[in-house]
């Protein structure tokens, strides 16, 4: 049961692209999509992921989940200098090419699969104990997952199908793999284990925001676009907790 509900997790993943595949006015649902997962991962930091991290410190002292977060934080900064045809620019001030939109899909791909891939073995452990409960979270996971399929599908526009096609089974699978992981090693994992991992996407997320998501909804040519884009994904997030 609880494998089979992580898989139906991907498929939300996949709504989210679906979306912007089958959107008109490409250009508006992009710097929509963006301004949503900008609004989805600072609420994810505040309300989700940051305060999961913070109830680890029973089995990580504080200063290591902070280590571990910077080093989040370091490994996408060093996948920069990995990614071709990527624009560095100039912090705030750089312009968001068509690369730099590859850039920032990579890199969100990364950390959200990573994310997944946790957010996968913790719905398979709470399936295990609740399956009602279980439910509920998925849902919750699955809600917020349709703007991170957005934004990935949006910043990928460009990518030649192949590459497309990769991404997006990549991200709509890792959520299952994270219950095929919990479910080979769920009588072995330490709480200490999950923690380490959990700060590590935290620092993953943190870098998206501050450095991709940031600039780009910074240069967007229509600002209500990106303040409404921004809310959705507030409230998004937030309903998705409702069902936690």
């Amino acid at each position: 049961m609880g494998l089979f509900i992580t898989f139906l997790l991907g498929l939300f993943f996949l709504l989210g692209v679906l979306v912007i595949f089958f959107g008109k006015n490409t250009k508006t649902i992009e710097n929509l999509s963006i301004s949503i997962a900008l609004g989805t991962m600072v609420s994810l930091i505040g309300f989700d992921l940051g305060p999961e991290v913070l109830e680890h410190t029973k089995d990580i002292p504080l200063f290591l989940l902070f280590l571990f977060m910077i080093f989040g934080i370091a490994l996408l900064k060093g996948l920069d200098f990995f990614v071709p045809d990527h624009d560095e620019g100039h912090g705030f001030h750089h312009h968001c090419s068509e690369e730099n939109l590859v850039h920032i899909g990579i890199i969100s791909l990364v950390a959200i699969s990573l994310h997944n891939v946790i957010e996968g073995m913790a719905v398979y452990s709470l399936v295990s104990e609740s399956v009602k409960t279980g439910i509920f979270v998925a849902l919750g996971v699955g809600l917020h997952n349709i703007p991170m399929g957005m934004v990935i599908a949006s910043t990928m526009e460009h990518e030649k199908m192949p590459h497309k096609l990769i991404a997006y089974g990549v991200a709509s699978i890792s959520t299952f793999l994270g219950g095929v992981l919990m479910f080979f090693i769920h009588p072995f994992i330490s709480g200490g284990v999950i923690a380490a991992l959990l700060s590590i996407t935290l620092g993953m997320i943190f870098y998206i925001v501050l450095f991709e998501l940031i600039p780009h909804v910074f240069h967007s040519e229509n600002k209500k676009i990106s303040v409404l884009g921004f809310v959705i994904g507030v409230v998004l997030l937030l309903l998705s907790t409702l069902f936690e």
